[in-house]
């Protein structure tokens, strides 16, 4: 068997944002293969009081990458006195993975916080880059279950006459619960709890629920 640099940890990542309002949830399972490494990993970081990263895959590459993010953002602070926005962490994460293109970090990327203007946003990556920004997205190992739901349900997709309602804060919640509920029961990655990282211009408020621990 040759050897790899890289290796799945598993787990899942989600974003959805509303009108003043957005959500990271990530299941807390870091796991290899049929063995689970820890039940208390959660793969939402904090990087401003109005940003957080989402961030699964191989956990070695996680870590370095929200480390050099880190590094960065605190040069930022120091050198101009005050925060970067979310749109501006969006573009520096898109140079840093594009900076990685030639051997790039094993990561699926999905950063929420709120703009300059007081919205919720939310911007997914592919790993070289590439990014945009959505109302909601979904990474790591069940995201396969968790986007079509959510096409469904916040997209209105497939729905013929559907009023297109926006979600409060509390529905949304309540949805990005039963969805990881949903895709605990056919991913044998993604499991053990959900923590949500809420931001709103106050700041971050974190929730975690239970999920199967099988």
């Amino acid at each position: 068997m040759s050897f790899s640099p890289y290796a799945s940890n598993g787990g899942t990542v989600l974003g959805v944002s509303g009108e003043d309002f957005a959500i990271i949830a990530s299941d807390t399972r870091l796991s290899e293969g049929y063995s689970i490494h820890t039940r208390e990993s959660p793969k939402s970081y904090k990087l401003t009081p109005q940003t957080v990263l989402g961030c699964a895959g191989f956990h070695g590459d996680v870590l370095t990458l929200v480390k050099q993010i880190e590094a960065r953002l605190t040069f930022y602070k120091q050198t101009h006195n005050k925060n970067m926005g979310t749109a501006s962490v969006a573009q520096m994460l898109a140079t840093m993975l594009y900076g990685k293109r030639f051997f790039p970090y094993y990561t699926y990327n999905i950063l929420g916080g709120i703009d300059d203007e007081g919205k919720g946003c939310i911007f997914s990556f592919d790993p070289v880059g590439s990014y945009e920004r959505e109302v909601f997205r979904a990474g790591g190992t069940a995201s396969s279950l968790l986007q079509p739901l959510l096409d469904n349900q916040i997209g209105f997709k497939n729905q013929e006459g559907a009023e297109h309602v926006p979600l409060t804060k509390e529905q949304t919640i309540g949805l990005v619960k039963d969805v990881f509920i949903s895709a605990a029961e056919r991913d044998i990655y993604t499991g053990d709890a959900v923590e949500l990282q809420i931001i709103t211009k106050e700041g971050i408020e974190v929730r975690r629920f239970p999920l199967r621990r099988d």
